[in-house]
């Protein structure tokens, strides 16, 4: 039991780290940055599930909020979280979760994956939307142009690469007794 406990701090705190490195690989646009921080999101989530996916981007967001430079432009602080795309990071926590519980309820394969990491995009579109919206003080359609319809296509780029990557990862990783979940093949990938 003690080591499954430090295995899941473990694997989240690894997935916490990826994601704050991949939130350097960045696309700068005028209010919203394109970054790989949900690319991140959506891998973390298909390889380590809801539970410890959910844990992984919460520390993500703790490491930031206190100031360490983890989110996209090496920005950090509790600015950045009640700021313009502080919604997005807040909306990683719950697309983790969901795109995980969706692959633990049907199939690790990847086009369920694929599905799974589109509802989660969505997720994180819609927090970041809302308190765009707010916080930059913009309409509806305002924040629907700013913060949602620059990021589709590559939000579901971004969807299949973490989809394909991460259920190939995942297999390695139960190969090597690293995580310790079945796998169930009911379709072909």
């Amino acid at each position: 039991m003690q080591s499954s406990k430090l295995r899941a701090i473990i694997l989240s705190s690894i997935f916490a780290a990826i994601t704050a490195i991949l939130a350097q690989v960045e696309i700068p646009l005028p209010l919203v940055p394109i970054s790989g921080q949900t690319l991140a999101v959506g891998l973390t989530a298909t390889i380590i599930g809801s539970r410890l996916g959910a844990l992984s981007m919460l520390c993500y967001m703790m490491l930031g909020a206190i100031g360490l430079p983890v989110f996209a432009g090496f920005a950090g602080g509790p600015q950045v979280i009640v700021g313009p795309t502080g919604g997005y990071i807040i909306g990683f926590i719950f697309a983790a979760f969901v795109t995980g519980i969706i692959l633990e309820k049907t199939v690790y394969n990847i086009k369920m994956a694929m599905v799974a990491n589109t509802v989660g995009m969505i997720i994180t579109l819609a927090f970041g939307m809302v308190q765009l919206k707010f916080v930059a003080d913009l309409t509806w359609t305002a924040s629907l142009a700013a913060g949602v319809y620059p990021f589709i296509l590559v939000g579901l780029i971004k969807a299949f690469l973490a989809s394909w990557l991460g259920i190939i990862v995942r297999r390695r990783l139960q190969k090597a007794n690293l995580i310790k979940e079945p796998i169930v093949e009911q379709q072909a990938s």
